[in-house]
């Protein structure tokens, strides 16, 4: 079903940092296909005979038995149970690789190494040697041109000569795929995929993620979330039956204790002079006050405003208004996740 056509926005005063994509890309997405360079991840690659162990220890999720055809989301944490990072983990021949925010990248490539000591493992900041693009909407056909097979489900990914194609949830109830490869190669394909799909800008993807329900912890919110306030339990970003690392035991007294009361609501911000960033914070008109949350997301909406993924007392969503910023601020209107979270014991 072709998705209506978005009418054309007005010159706006986006939020500083945020970039407000013509009308047209975020089109080519929902009634056709497109793709984007994405230059707001890094990539850091881990080697050596003990890296699959070492990363079990340090990340949320099972890295030991991550297979050649999988990819599975994961948060790093700091030892009081705080999210440093999120990332998605592949394997790339014998090694594994780690998709972050650019943000935080050289920063857990650094606090990662630290941790090494005697295990044989190297972690290296990858970058500037490979390529991220993302791919959204009727993209099979070109994608099909340069990898001989297609990951045929969320979470499984194919690697080829060119890299890993990784199929991502979809958004908006289009579907997405991540290519990840060598730099210069995925680079001399791309002429020959804009003539097929449409070639728009990396905050098209931004907003993806937010419809997809999917937090990305970026240097705006470092520290600031248990991995299930952000959904991440929901997600199949926790594994609970898994060793330790680092804030498992605050991780899983919050999990069978029924200490959640926070959560990520997708939310809709009618507004385009505000300021809107990652990282404001949310304030309920029964106690303004207070901070009642955190935009732990945001990007430019395809009809004016911004979408965004907030942190929030789930208290603060049954009734009253929630305001971003201050407690005169814009006003959120929520709407529902794509996705069901865990019933709260």
């Amino acid at each position: 079903m072709n998705a209506p056509h978005a009418p054309d926005l007005p010159p706006a005063s986006p939020a500083p940092g945020l970039s407000r994509p013509p009308a047209g890309e975020f089109d080519a997405v929902l009634a056709r296909g497109a793709f984007m360079a994405l230059d707001q991840f890094g990539v850091i690659e881990a080697t050596g005979d003990d890296a699959a162990s070492f990363l079990h220890g340090q990340l949320t999720n099972d890295v030991q038995h991550l297979d050649a055809a999988s990819a599975r989301l994961a948060g790093y944490c700091s030892p009081k149970g705080r999210l440093i990072a999120s990332m998605l983990t592949w394997r790339a021949g014998q090694s594994i690789r780690l998709l972050v925010a650019r943000t935080v990248c050289a920063n857990v490539q650094k606090r990662l190494s630290m941790f090494v000591l005697r295990a044989k493992a190297k972690l290296v900041d990858i970058t500037d040697a490979v390529a991220v693009i993302g791919f959204a909407g009727d993209v099979r056909e070109a994608l099909s041109s340069v990898f001989e097979a297609l990951p045929d489900g969320v979470n499984v990914q194919v690697a080829g000569p060119l890299g890993s194609l990784v199929r991502v949830p979809d958004a908006n109830g289009r579907a997405r795929y991540l290519w990840i490869g060598p730099k210069a190669e995925v680079e001399a394909c791309l002429p020959g995929l804009e003539a097929r799909l449409a070639h728009v800008s990396s905050a098209v993807w931004d907003w993806l993620d937010i419809r997809a329900g999917e937090p990305r912890i970026t240097a705006d919110v470092v520290e600031q979330f248990v991995p299930q306030m952000v959904n991440f339990d929901a997600l199949g970003a926790v594994n609970f039956r898994k060793g330790c690392y680092p804030g498992q035991e605050v991780v899983a007294r919050s999990q069978y204790r029924g200490t959640i009361k926070r959560r990520v609501a997708l939310a809709h911000i009618a507004t385009d002079s505000d300021p809107v960033r990652a990282g404001a914070e949310l304030f309920h008109s029964a106690d303004p006050g207070q901070p009642c949350g955190m935009i732990v997301n945001v990007a430019a909406a395809p009809r004016g405003g911004f979408d965004a993924l907030v942190e929030i007392k789930l208290a603060s969503l049954d009734e009253g208004v929630v305001r971003v910023g201050t407690a005169e601020g814009p006003e959120l209107a929520f709407e529902p996740l794509p996705y069901a979270l865990p019933t709260e014991v």
